[in-house]
């Protein structure tokens, strides 16, 4: 064997962390993503997402979004259901968040931002595949909202994740 030391073809400098925000990040710092385009909801969710320690990345587009997704496996989503909606209707990044299977899904909690549906309105919720409805109006209280929905989340799927952990599935 040759004794000559490895180096990398690349400095630090030349890495491009661009499309993988969370890439060089701890493993066990919590991370969200946040889907809005109105400057004053993102503001809120924002400083709400920062209160309860949580490292924030905002995609301005939905492809943008679906690309983020590809490297993380994020603990919230906040989605606006407007976000980026195509001329057919649909959100891609709930379409997309629909799709997974329910083994990565269970470990997202997806907070839908509506007009249309009253906060934390638990029929809808089931309904549109998310775990908390918030509506726009109710925006300021997101933080003490969303803090006890995911100890309730937490609390509901505790002895599913310990299992899954112990059949190595996690």
């Amino acid at each position: 064997m040759s004794s000559e030391k490895l180096t990398p073809d690349f400095t630090e400098e030349e890495l491009d962390y661009a499309a993988r925000p969370f890439d060089y990040r701890d493993m066990d710092s919590n991370t969200s993503m946040i889907c809005e385009h109105d400057a004053a909801i993102k503001e809120k969710v924002r400083e709400n997402m920062k209160m309860l320690n949580f490292n924030v990345i905002e995609p301005t587009t939905s492809k943008e979004a679906l690309k983020y997704t590809t490297f993380q496996t994020f603990n919230v989503i906040v989605v606006n259901e407007r976000f980026d909606v195509g001329k057919d209707g649909i959100n891609k990044v709930l379409q997309y968040l629909n799709g997974l299977p329910m083994s990565v899904r269970r470990q997202i909690f997806v907070v839908l931002i509506t007009r249309t549906f009253a906060t934390m309105d638990y029929m809808n919720t089931l309904n549109q595949s998310v775990n908390l409805i918030i509506n726009e109006e109710d925006i300021s209280e997101m933080g003490l909202i969303l803090k006890r929905e995911m100890e309730e989340n937490e609390y509901f799927y505790h002895v599913f994740r310990d299992f899954q952990q112990k059949l190595g599935k996690v």
